[in-house]
């Protein structure tokens, strides 16, 4: 039986003690596997869901082997998405705090691409990016990648969905042969396999049982008349009132036309789906992980590398015909030692699917009655908390203790009445309490932040 102690590797006790401050009991079971071997040097592909703690896996890795005295970048972390990198980049940063000064620089786009450039000129030891933006920094001759011994492909299959492929086995050519390479993926299928072979050397395999604790989520399936998908949806969100739901669709129609439905029937409620600019995607995900929204509505694809904390439950508006899809679907809620709550519709034609994900769960499914939903006492349901979006951020040097100060020392709310705060380039944005939205907003735009008056807008109506 594999230890789950982290003292059990030859960590530094620099970093022990450090894991120890950032509450990292013990080992989650892909650490426990992957650790020893990636401490080891060896290559990896690890197939393991999101929310597993493969960040640490690799992380840790990284921060063992990390020269703090070289100056150059000896680790590359590519990833799909923007905020995939900046959530692994702000992982990274924490994992080796005991290193002393460790400069990790992201490289993405929907930022200028000149500061990145300027920032890299005085050297990094970690570079966290997406395949576009670092095939645009190749190209300009503004990365050296020649002294990175350690290269993750985070999220694998996303980047090969997203037709990244080409731009991946550039940036792996620009990186010394002689590297660890561990790939981390949710899925692994052949096209995957093949893809990636020439990426690695030798590599050892890893797969995580990817069935959940059926102790820890609730599952129910409700067999349905196609047509009545979207009216079940929300008769499922005032029956059950769950704070915070992500509802998975099929295609990017049924997403659009499910979050326009319950919008108009007094749902906080957004899109998530391909369709979307970077931009636009980063205001839908700040106001869902903030609680200002209540409901997502997302395409699988779009979805992935979501790492939401405290979801309460998870919708399949339509089955999948991936059990393993299912799986990581459902997996999102009932993380660590919450409970989760995961509601499946069910039409006439996917029953067949259903029947599959009964078999590669091994468990029987549990069929409720639609006619059993009743709304719950509560009246409307909302968001509980607004987002502010301050037109000021990290290029006008703000942080969030500025904005917290300027709306519990100056404009004199309480703590916690202010929820997360997220400072991006050029704008920042705030979660406030539904009941003092209005009125920190007008405190706020009388008042100054760091001496300084911004613009500002609320995210949606209040």
């Amino acid at each position: 039986m594999t230890s789950l102690s982290f003292s059990t590797l030859p960590l530094s006790r620099a970093t022990l003690d450090n894991l120890d401050t950032l509450g990292y009991q013990a080992m989650t079971p892909v650490q426990a596997q992957a650790l020893p071997q990636v401490l080891e040097g060896r290559d990896l592909i690890v197939q393991a869901k999101t929310g597993s703690g493969k960040t640490a896996a690799f992380g840790l890795g990284i921060v063992h082997r990390l020269d703090p005295a070289l100056f150059a970048i000896q680790a590359l972390v590519l990833c799909p998405t923007r905020e995939l990198a900046e959530q692994v980049a702000q992982e990274l940063r924490r994992l080796a705090r005991a290193l002393g000064n460790i400069k990790i620089v992201t490289l993405c786009g929907g930022s200028p691409i000149r500061p990145q450039a300027e920032s890299l000129k005085f050297g990094a030891h970690i570079a966290v990016g997406t395949p576009g933006r670092l095939m645009d920094h190749i190209e300009r001759k503004t990365v050296d990648l020649s002294a990175v011994h350690t290269l993750v492909l985070d999220e694998a299959d996303r980047m090969l969905d997203m037709g990244f492929y080409d731009d991946v086995a550039k940036i792996v050519k620009a990186c010394p042969a002689k590297r660890q390479t561990l790939l981390f993926s949710a899925t692994y299928a052949d096209d995957i396999r093949k893809a990636s072979a020439r990426f690695l050397s030798k590599p050892a395999e890893i797969k995580m049982e990817s069935v959940h604790d059926a102790s820890r989520i609730e599952q129910r399936f409700y067999e349905i008349d196609a047509d009545r998908r979207h009216a079940l949806v929300a008769q499922l969100l005032e029956h059950f009132r769950p704070e915070s739901t992500l509802a998975f669709c099929n295609t990017k129609a049924q997403c659009r036309e499910l979050s326009e439905y319950l919008e108009a029937r007094g749902f906080s409620a957004l899109a998530l789906h391909g369709d979307l600019e970077q931009r636009d995607r980063e205001d839908v995900l700040v106001q869902f992980a903030n609680r200002s929204c209540s409901v997502l509505v997302a395409t699988d694809v779009a979805a992935r590398g979501l790492d939401i904390d405290g979801l309460d439950a998870v919708i399949n508006v339509e089955i999948t015909p991936d059990p393993e899809v299912h799986i990581h679907r459902i997996g999102r809620t009932g993380r660590g030692e919450e409970k989760g709550l995961a509601v499946s519709l069910c039409a006439p034609h996917e029953i067949r699917w259903a029947n599959q994900i009964e078999q590669y769960q091994g468990q029987a499914i549990v069929w409720a009655n639609p006619k059993a939903l009743k709304p719950a006492p509560g009246g409307r349901l909302r968001a509980p908390m607004v987002t502010l979006c301050i037109q000021g951020g990290k290029k006008d040097k703000l942080r969030p203790g500025d904005i917290l100060g300027a709306l519990t020392k100056d404009a004199g709310f309480a703590g916690n009445q202010i929820g997360k705060i997220n400072i991006f380039e050029f704008v920042s944005f705030v979660a406030l309490e539904r009941s003092i939205a209005k009125q920190a907003f007008a405190r706020l735009s009388a008042g100054n932040i760091k001496g300084r008056r911004f613009k500002m807008r609320f995210m949606a109506e209040v």
